[in-house]
């Protein structure tokens, strides 16, 4: 018996709308989107933590998006307190810190945030997932994310013509230990095309022969290598030489080498130049060397200098490779121990952080860590102007603040900005390590995080006078 070719359409349309409908019957409803917006200005604010009562932790990313898709809350009035690290909201009548939002499929909603913070958040910088949160509302499709997911401490300079990075240790996604002796990449000398988020930037990693990062300064001897003093010179031919000095550490956290090392530009990688120290019962205590973050100054004489320090300059050298290299050509500075707080607070003392020239202002301008600050003891960020490098530096500014979270090692990127521009660009490694905070936040955590200051902005105007009273800028040969 043959079956008609009519039934036999009739059969397939009716099993194809059978499959249409189991399908859309078991298909997952849409997320909702949850847009985390500056209330001032309307940007999108990234780093912002929406948690529910029941512990549920939805964290904004680089376009200031959350994928909202808890099915036990759709439809339902919902409280989400809210952790911004300077973004936040009023209190309410119990101390409570959040905003009640109804979730639906498919919805937008919007949570305005008041910023109380001189800095201005802008993105995270490195990491996976930087618009993670997006990727799901089906936004950002030709997003490719950089191949590590955490990195510590950058470093970076000016070399041949592009902008060359290093990260201490790096977190990869095939381990939990990762690479522990330098990764790096490159990228154009003003490499961000805006300095309001979202924020995307393509980092050019050095990488192996499987597409992922490798490490570049992997030398003799155990434990990992930390790259420090990061700059690029000229050698006695003109010739640019990217150099660096390096520590190797051993548990828990003790230097036991210092040395010197030189970029090969052929292999990509790091070549060891000398030891400096070893410890030793007869020598328990490294030598100054050239750490930090290097900046170059011409003195009154118009002779060029390589300082370096972190924050504030503590050894000097003339600006070549040869006397880079020659210890007896280095010079000890001894900066000023603390700053005067602008808020009253009397004398902020630095821990780490950066300086640089900056033509807008015509001073020299610092980014730096507050050592043992509140309400985080690794966490205040404040800001400050000289008109020496060497000091004396003036009134200090808090531009950031974290609640229970370290965000150290702040980096100045004066090269992203046009000379005449007011905006100061700086990053730093935000991390829950040395924190009381045990929860650390998913995809930011141990990543670098880009903030701006708008020279500008009344808040910071108090940083332009006034010192502290201890001597500065004295300077002595290496023993």
């Amino acid at each position: 018996m043959k079956t008609s070719p009519n039934l036999l359409f009739l059969l397939a349309t009716l099993a194809l709308a059978i499959a249409s409908s189991i399908a859309a019957a078991t298909r997952p409803d849409p997320p909702c989107r949850i847009e985390v917006v500056d209330a001032q200005c309307g940007w999108p604010v990234p780093l912002v933590e929406l948690r529910t009562t029941h512990g549920v932790r939805l964290v904004s990313d680089n376009a200031g998006l959350i994928a909202f898709d808890l099915p036990e809350l759709m439809g339902r009035p919902t409280w989400f307190d809210v952790i911004g690290h300077g973004y936040g909201v009023a209190a309410d009548g119990f101390g409570y810190r959040g905003v009640r939002l109804t979730p639906e499929p498919g919805q937008t909603l919007k949570v305005e945030v008041r910023r109380d913070i001189v800095a201005r958040r802008i993105g995270r910088l490195t990491g996976g997932g930087l618009f993670g949160e997006s990727r799901k509302l089906g936004l950002e499709p030709a997003w490719r994310d950089g191949i590590v997911l955490g990195c510590d401490s950058v470093q970076s300079a000016i070399h041949r013509g592009r902008l060359f990075w290093v990260w201490g240790d790096t977190v990869v996604a095939n381990y939990p230990l990762g690479i522990f002796y330098g990764t790096s990449a490159t990228t154009g000398l003003q490499p961000l095309p805006s300095f309001e988020p979202p924020l995307r930037l393509q980092l050019d990693y050095f990488c192996d022969e499987r597409g992922g990062p490798r490490a570049v300064a992997k030398f003799p001897g155990d434990g990992p290598t930390w790259l420090t003093g990061y700059i690029s010179l000229p050698d006695r031919h003109g010739a640019s030489r990217l150099v660096a000095s390096y520590t190797r550490i051993k548990p828990p956290l003790e230097a036991y080498q210092w040395g010197l090392a030189v970029w090969n530009d052929e292999a990509g990688h790091f070549e060891s130049l000398r030891v400096l120290w070893t410890k030793s019962d007869a020598a328990p205590k490294p030598p100054p060397v050239p750490e930090g973050h290097p900046v170059l100054w011409k003195d009154a004489g118009g002779r060029q200098w390589a300082l370096f320090g972190n924050p504030l300059p503590t050894l000097r050298c003339p600006a070549t490779l040869e006397a880079w290299q020659d210890s007896s050509t280095w010079e000890v500075l001894e900066p000023q121990t603390g700053l005067s707080a602008a808020d009253g607070g009397g004398v902020v003392k630095p821990h780490s952080g950066s300086i640089a020239w900056n033509p807008w202002r015509k001073r020299w301008v610092t980014v730096f860590l507050q050592a043992f600050g509140k309400p985080s003891a690794f966490g205040e960020i404040w800001y400050a102007e000289a008109d020496d490098p060497t000091g004396p530096w003036g009134t200090a500014v808090k531009v950031l603040t974290h609640e229970q979270y370290t965000f150290y090692n702040p980096r100045l990127h004066p090269e992203f900005t046009p000379e005449d521009s007011p905006l100061l660009l700086f990053e730093g490694t935000y991390t829950a390590q040395f924190s009381k905070n045990i929860r650390p936040t998913p995809r930011y955590d141990y990543n670098q995080i880009l903030y701006r200051l708008d020279l500008d902005d009344p808040a910071l105007a108090a940083a332009g006078g006034g010192v502290a009273s201890n001597e500065t800028g004295k300077s002595r040969p290496v023993d």
